[in-house]
């Protein structure tokens, strides 16, 4: 075989390891966003974690947010589709709103202030907590 029809063959084989790496790479790399961020401004939240992914880039984010929410029964299993209502904040920054968890994990954006977290599974059994937000990420846990 000579060097001109050798060197066709030697740049098909360099693109296939290329590419083969490439892929390779690509494969490896995590999850690169969280679900899609709901409401405007300084109060939004998204919910997420469901397969093991999603849960560990919603808890890495846990950290970079004021607020954040656990649903799980008492056994520790996930719980997700929860009616979640947060009410209060301060006279500035009155918050109020109502969302279903679509996800065990939820991020809150919300000024600082006292709030209070009502939730609700859709067999009707309810959950309530009050949380002061400000001064680092809080989390609040609730279990059914």
């Amino acid at each position: 075989m000579s060097f001109v029809s050798a060197f066709p063959l030697r740049r098909a084989l360099l693109a296939a390891v290329c590419a083969t790496g490439t892929f390779a790479a690509q494969a490896q790399q995590p999850p690169s966003a969280l679900p899609p961020w709901q409401g405007i401004g300084t109060t939004r939240y998204v919910c997420g974690g469901i397969g093991s992914d999603e849960s560990t880039a919603m808890r890495a984010a846990m950290k970079n947010h004021p607020l954040a929410l656990l649903f799980a029964r008492a056994d520790g299993a996930y719980l997700a589709n929860l009616n979640v209502a947060i009410k209060g904040g301060d006279a500035n920054s009155s918050a109020a709103m109502a969302f279903t968890a679509t996800g065990p994990v939820c991020l809150i954006d919300v000024p600082a202030g006292r709030y209070v977290i009502d939730v609700s599974t859709p067999k009707g059994e309810t959950k309530s907590q009050t949380v002061t937000v400000g001064g680092g990420p809080k989390t609040a846990d609730f279990r059914f």
